[in-house]
């Protein structure tokens, strides 16, 4: 039983596996080819940034960088338990006296869903933060196309990549295209996408309008919430595998140390935000959930 079990994951791997290694096959055959060469020396991968665009980044995008992962580690988390547990350890019903008033009776909803939902809220105003101070510090321009060229630098950045032979890239002053490209779909798309459908699945959506209703079934929702979520994780664990693999310590101190340089400071502030994030999904379990949730509604079993 117990080895059918891990037949169907373990057959997945090897596929993954065998496709990984094609791709890189295909790649390295592709780049033999005059016509491929020519085309990296005209893209490189990368667009040019305007003169005005900022060099580095600020201690506020650090901040919101390790929050924004910290929520989205949880959510997944919180979502996944939704989806995969038939039966909840407990329950949660808001109270209709607070600033949320509804005429009929509020709905009892699982405590995982509680969870999902509440920090769903909080990644939000997070997400809202960050969108609007990316505009006056200019930090926009590193992550929105703002030329043509960037979808064939995207292009001749992945072919570089699958070829095993990796671009040179300084994040510090400008991504390259794939990772711009990346990066834009994620705040701009992916993000707006896991609000809206998780909004119109939550109990704050109103069940009476018809019409609303119609253009905007749930079935709808649910059926892009979820492939939402597994971009998320791809992305997060793609992220993560090229930041250690293409210089971990200067693209560590990029993202937390607040330098180009490549000592340890930036690891040393990963490191103590890993052990955050595994306290916290260690910890958030019904039994801390509870009084937590009893705050703002009943809990129940």
């Amino acid at each position: 039983m117990t080895s059918a079990r891990w037949f169907k994951p373990a057959a997945l791997a090897l596929a993954a596996v065998a496709v990984l290694l094609i791709l890189v096959l295909v790649a390295k055959a592709l780049r033999q080819q005059p016509a491929v060469q020519s085309f990296l020396i005209d893209f490189p991968g990368r667009s040019e940034l305007p003169d005005s665009a900022p060099v580095g980044f600020p201690a506020w995008l650090s901040v919101q960088h390790f929050v924004n992962v910290f929520f989205i580690v949880l959510i997944i988390r919180a979502g996944w338990q939704v989806r995969s547990t038939s039966r909840p350890a407990a329950y949660w019903t808001r109270r209709n006296n607070g600033l949320i008033r509804t005429k009929g009776s509020p709905a009892r909803i699982s405590l995982h869903l509680w969870f999902h939902l509440s920090l769903g809220a909080l990644w939000l105003v997070n997400g809202i933060i960050f969108v609007v101070l990316l505009f006056p510090t200019g930090q926009w321009m590193r992550i929105v196309p703002l030329n043509w060229d960037v979808f064939p630098n995207a292009i001749s950045v992945a072919l570089q990549y699958a070829s095993l032979n990796w671009p040179t890239d300084n994040g510090w002053v400008n991504y390259n295209s794939l990772q711009l490209l990346a990066y834009f779909t994620t705040v701009f798309v992916a993000a707006p996408l896991a609000f809206i459908t998780g909004v119109r699945m939550s109990g704050a959506w109103p069940r009476a309008a018809v019409t609303l209703n119609r253009f905007y079934p749930i079935l709808l929702a649910r059926a892009i919430h979820f492939p939402v979520m597994l971009y998320f994780v791809l992305f997060t664990i793609t992220h993560v595998t090229l930041v250690l693999a293409t210089g971990a310590l200067r693209n560590l101190n990029h993202m937390y140390g607040g330098s180009d340089s490549e000592n340890w400071i930036g690891f040393w502030i990963f490191a103590a935000s890993l052990l955050v994030m595994v306290a916290a999904w260690v910890a958030a379990r019904p039994l801390l959930l509870r009084p937590i949730a009893s705050l703002t509604g009943t809990v129940s079993r």
